[in-house]
C-alpha cells in the first residue's frame, strides 16, 4: 500500500515555460502529470521575459524559405562556446539540436502559435554557421481573456498587455521620430491595441503568450497545476527519486511521482546568500530581471541527494539601469544608438556598446578587476534624448523629477557632468574627444562598435557611416549608472543529453530531471541568438519529459542538412 498523500505519473516543479512544455509531452500521452509552484502566481521568469525561443532549423524557418541546417547551427556553436565542460557537451549540443525542429512542430500541433522574428540575426554573426536571417521564433499575440479565471494567476510583465508588439519590431519603435519604418511600426502597434481593444480582448505578448498558451494547452489535456505548492525535499527510494515533499494548505504532503520528477524551477537568481557564495563581487539580487520566486530551491533540493553542478559562477548577463523605485531593466537600444557610451570610473571605454548583452555583462566585471566599474556609466547627449526613447522616456522629454530621482544626471558639460557621477573628467574628456573622431569616419579603432549585422540591428540607419556612432557634443549631457543585472543565472544542477541530473561520478540519478536555469547551460558562458535562454530551456524540458514517459524515438529524424 502507497505511503503518498498523492500520486502523478510525471511531478514538474515549477510552472515556467520549461515545465509546461513538459506537462504538455506528459498530457499528450494520456499520463498523469502535476506541475507544482510554489508562488500565487504561474509562469516564473518565463512569463516577465521577450518570449523568444532559439532554435536552429526550425519549421518557420523552412516555411518562409530561410536556410538553415544543423551543420550550419553545429558549426556555430561550436564556435562561439569552446570546451566549458559536460554542460555543453558535444552530445548536448547534439540532443539540444535535432530536438529544436521537432520542439516547434509539437507545440504547433498542440496549438500554440509562434511567429519568426524576421530578420533577428544571431549575436555573432561573423562566426562561421551563423545566421542573419535569424534563428529566433517567437509566442503570437493571443487573447488573454480565454484563460478565464487562470488569466488573474499569470505572471505578466509590467507593459505587457499596454503594447502588443513583437521582439522584432522594438528597434524599429526606437526610431519613430527618424525612419519612415519606424513611423509606421508604432502606428500598426497602437492600431493593434486600438481594434484589440475594441473586440475588448486582453492582448498577451512575448513571454506572457508563451505561458497562456503553453497554460491553456496543458489545461485542456488535464494536467493538473497547484498554485501556492513549495516543494522542499526530494523523496528517495532504493537510490530513486521516488517524489516529492511539498507545502499545501499548511501541511506537507508526499507526492510520488512514477515515472519522475522534473525541476524545473528556475535558477538562484533572487537568492542574495547564494549569489554573494558564487558569482564576482559586486553582487546584488536587486539587479536582476528574474521573477522574485527565482530562490534556487530545486537547486539545493538536487544538491542535497547528490546532484553534481557546474557554471555556477555565471548567469545571463547584460548592462542594466536602476529605474526609480529600484527596478532593474536592461539596457538594449539605449546603449547601442549612436551618441552614447559606457565608461569606468576613470572615464574610461572598455568594450563594443552595442555588442549581445551576455558579452557585455562579463566585460563590466573584467574591467572591474582592474579599473572600477560597477557601477559604469551610459553617457548621452541631448540629441540622443531628443531623437530616442530612453527606457520609459519617450523622445524629447526628460521630467525634472526623472532627474531629481537620481536615475538621470543632467549637465551642461562633461566636466561637470563627471563631477556628478565620480568619474574622472579628463580622462572622460579624451574618450569623447577619441570617440567623435570614430564617429566621424564611422570605424570604432577600439572596439569594433558597428562591424556587425547584429550591432547594426539596434542602429540608426539615418547615421552615416555608421548607424551604431554618433558625436556626443550637444549639451545638456546625460549620465545613467549601469550594474551587471541578468536575465537570470546560468549555473545549476548538471545534466545529459536526456535532462538526467548526474552525480560528481557522471552516472544518472535515477528519477532526476532538470531543464532551463536550474541547469548548468548548453550554451556555456555565452549566448548564441535572441531566445537561448528559453529555447534550451523548452528543448531540455521536451527531452526529459519524452525520457520519462519512454517515449525516446520522438518525431521524424529527416532534417535538412
Amino acid at each position: 500500500m502507497s505511503d503518498f498523500e498523492h500520486e502523478s505519473d510525471v511531478v514538474i516543479v515549477g510552472s515556467g515555460a520549461a515545465g509546461l512544455v513538459a506537462g504538455l509531452v506528459v498530457a499528450e500521452q494520456g499520463l498523469r502529470c502535476l506541475v507544482l509552484e510554489k508562488s500565487d502566481l504561474v509562469g516564473g521568469s518565463s512569463g516577465l521575459s521577450g518570449g523568444g525561443l532559439w532554435l536552429p532549423v526550425n519549421p518557420l524557418m523552412r516555411a518562409a524559405g530561410v536556410a538553415d541546417t544543423v551543420d550550419d547551427a553545429r558549426r556555430y556553436l561550436e564556435a562561439i562556446i569552446g570546451d566549458v565542460g559536460p554542460a555543453s557537451s558535444p552530445a548536448r549540443q547534439e540532443a539540444f539540436l535535432r530536438a529544436a525542429p521537432e520542439l516547434v512542430a509539437f507545440l504547433q500541433r498542440s496549438g500554440v502559435r509562434l511567429v519568426r522574428s524576421a530578420g533577428y540575426p544571431d549575436y555573432h554573426p561573423d562566426r562561421p554557421g551563423a545566421s542573419v536571417a535569424g534563428r529566433c521564433v517567437e509566442a503570437g499575440i493571443v487573447d488573454g481573456r480565454r484563460l478565464g479565471p487562470w488569466l488573474a494567476k499569470l505572471r505578466i510583465r509590467p507593459g505587457a498587455v499596454t503594447l502588443p508588439f513583437y521582439n522584432r519590431e522594438i528597434p524599429l519603435l526606437g526610431l519613430t521620430r527618424r525612419t519612415v519604418r519606424g513611423f509606421w511600426t508604432a502606428v500598426r502597434v497602437r492600431w493593434r491595441r486600438f481594434g484589440r481593444t475594441l473586440l475588448r480582448q486582453t492582448p498577451l505578448t512575448g513571454g506572457a503568450s508563451l505561458v497562456a498558451q503553453l497554460l491553456q494547452a496543458n489545461l485542456r489535456r488535464g494536467t493538473e497545476v497547484w498554485l501556492q505548492c513549495p516543494v522542499v525535499e526530494l523523496i528517495v527510494r532504493d537510490d530513486r527519486v521516488a517524489g516529492v515533499i511539498a507545502e499545501r494548505d499548511r501541511r506537507r504532503l508526499r507526492i510520488g511521482a512514477a515515472r519522475g520528477v522534473l525541476l524545473a524551477a528556475g535558477g538562484f537568481a533572487r537568492n542574495e546568500q547564494m549569489r554573494q557564495q558564487y558569482h564576482p563581487h559586486p553582487i546584488s539580487a536587486t539587479w536582476s530581471m528574474a521573477a522574485p520566486t527565482d530562490t534556487g530551491d530545486s537547486i539545493r533540493a538536487g544538491m542535497a541527494i547528490g546532484a553534481a553542478t557546474a557554471l555556477m559562477d555565471d548567469a545571463w548577463w547584460g548592462p542594466s539601469l536602476l529605474l526609480p523605485g529600484g527596478i532593474a531593466a536592461f539596457t538594449l537600444r539605449e546603449r547601442s544608438l549612436p551618441g552614447s557610451i559606457i565608461v569606468d570610473h576613470s572615464g574610461a571605454r572598455f568594450m563594443n556598446e552595442s555588442a549581445s548583452y551576455v558579452e557585455c555583462g562579463h566585460r563590466i566585471y573584467q574591467r572591474n578587476e582592474h579599473v572600477s566599474a560597477v557601477p559604469a556609466w551610459l553617457v548621452i547627449d541631448d540629441k540622443h534624448r531628443r531623437r530616442y526613447p530612453f527606457v520609459m522616456l519617450r523622445p524629447g522629454r526628460t521630467p525634472d523629477t526623472i532627474v531629481e530621482s537620481g536615475f538621470l544626471k543632467r549637465a551642461a558639460s562633461l566636466a561637470e557632468l563627471a563631477s556628478q557621477i565620480g568619474v574622472d573628467p579628463d580622462g572622460l574628456a579624451a574618450t569623447v574627444r577619441r570617440f567623435n573622431r570614430f564617429a566621424a569616419t564611422g570605424r570604432d579603432e577600439e572596439f569594433h562598435r558597428g562591424d556587425t549585422g547584429y550591432d547594426r540591428f539596434y542602429g540608426d540607419p539615418r547615421v552615416k557611416p555608421n548607424p551604431n556612432l554618433g558625436a556626443i557634443d550637444t549639451p545638456p549631457y546625460y549620465a545613467s549608472a549601469i550594474y551587471p543585472g541578468d536575465l537570470g543565472t546560468k549555473g545549476g544542477l548538471l545534466t545529459d543529453e536526456h535532462a538526467r541530473v548526474l552525480r560528481d561520478d557522471a552516472t544518472a540519478i535515477p528519477g532526476l530531471y532538470a531543464a532551463g536555469n536550474t541547469t548548468a547551460s548548453v550554451m556555456g558562458r555565452t549566448y548564441p541568438g535572441p531566445g537561448c535562454t528559453l529555447g534550451a530551456a523548452t528543448v531540455f524540458a521536451y527531452l526529459a519529459a519524452r525520457h520519462a514517459i519512454g517515449d525516446n524515438h520522438g518525431e521524424s529524424r529527416a532534417h535538412p542538412e
